[in-house]
């Protein structure tokens, strides 16, 4: 059984530099390759119709130079996330006969945030991996943003929302990453009250350089180190030694890999209950705590179209089960694992630290709640 969890292509930035000299976005940026044309439906995770999205609400209030929308998958990206597709097409079609050559919904499962970068590129993928090739409908499962677990859900977990709550404003005045702020803020001619931060820098010089986009030379100039205080940024609003922030941060993501683990172990399971091939389109966000979580983080930023893929073996004789893990194509050692192939068990409980089952994640979520009231908040 393999699962993949991924970061949607390349996009527009989310929020445009307040800049006179701005990048133009335009449309012709957005020409879907012939090769991605793929059908697929989206619906809720209980087979019923797709939910709104707020946050694909929230983009098209923001409209860059050029015309663009915020948040927009372009043709880079569909071409990323094809060449994703492929990939896991050489690996577990060709080199290996583990998936039918044909999109088949008894074997694939397909989950995604409900947001329209991560359903197209979920297409290209497939449009890659199966070669426009399907058995059956492809059927895309979303759910609605108040409880979606496949980035940390800051509006559904109080607790997690305190916690975090004017880190990402503090984080911009810790040492070191304050006077680098302030030096390329300056060589952009951008005021030091306009609440742009490393993450914001990044967003946009990233979407600039991999569209081969004119960038502003401050941004070439200083590129290693905004990326490295964005990173530095983040681990300050998680903060890794804050185990419950991580865990109410992707704890019930890592509860739906580990089940889905389980599952296939479990000589119980019925027959159809499981699928060979698990894909999740997610985010940056939640690939960096994952990644924390497992003991793999880089310190560096996602990029677009990553993926940590996660392979269950079983061996033939011992009947033992193994799990391998790639981050970028890469193998990786998790935590508490004495090798690549990690022991199921020692996985699982590498794991365990940071798992929240739905009901431990409300319990956790609402702490902050009762020890609120207590403040006469």
């Amino acid at each position: 059984m393999v699962q993949v969890v991924f970061r949607h292509g390349a996009r527009s930035p989310l929020k445009a530099l307040p800049r006179e000299e701005q990048v133009e976005w335009k449309p012709q940026l957005l020409e879907v390759p012939p090769q991605t044309r793929f059908d697929y439906t989206v619906t809720n995770l209980a087979g019923g119709p797709k939910p709104h999205s707020p946050f694909d609400s929230q983009y098209h209030e923001t409209t860059l130079k050029g015309g663009m929308f915020a948040g927009q998958l372009t043709k880079v990206g569909m071409q990323q996330m094809f060449a994703l597709g492929e990939r896991l097409r050489k690996n577990y079609v060709e080199d290996i006969p583990f998936l039918s050559p044909t999109f088949n919904p008894l074997e694939v499962f397909i989950r995604s945030t409900n947001i329209h970068r991560n359903l197209e590129s979920t297409r290209c993928l497939l449009a890659g991996l199966f070669q426009c090739q399907k058995e059956g409908p492809v059927i895309i499962h979303t759910d609605e943003a108040s409880s979606e677990v496949l980035y940390p859900n800051y509006q559904n977990c109080r607790s997690l929302r305190e916690r975090t709550r004017g880190r990402r404003q503090a984080a911009a005045l810790q040492p070191g990453i304050s006077e680098d702020l302030k030096k390329v803020k300056e060589g952009m001619g951008i005021a030091s009250s306009d609440g742009v931060d490393f993450l914001i820098l990044l967003d946009n010089m990233a979407a600039e350089q991999v569209h081969s986009l004119p960038s502003c030379p401050t941004l070439k100039r200083f590129a290693w180190m905004i990326e490295q205080r964005a990173v530095d940024t983040a681990l300050y609003i998680l903060q890794r030694e804050d185990r419950e922030s991580l865990q109410m941060a992707v704890g019930q993501f890592l509860h739906i890999l580990e089940s889905n683990l389980l599952k296939v172990v479990d000589p119980a399971t019925p027959p159809g209950k499981t699928r060979k091939l698990y894909l999740y389109a997610a985010h940056d966000v939640t690939l960096m705590p994952l990644l924390m979580a497992l003991g793999i983080f880089d310190h560096k930023w996602p990029p677009f179209a990553v993926d940590l893929t996660m392979e269950l073996y079983q061996h033939r004789e011992s009947k033992e089960w193994f799990v391998q893990l790639y981050y970028r194509g890469e193998e990786q050692v998790p935590k508490g694992c004495p090798d690549r192939l990690c022991p199921l068990d020692k996985f699982l409980n590498t794991m365990s630290t940071y798992t929240l089952s739905p009901e431990k994640y409300h319990t956790l979520c609402c702490e902050a709640q009762v020890m609120g009231l207590g403040n006469g908040e």
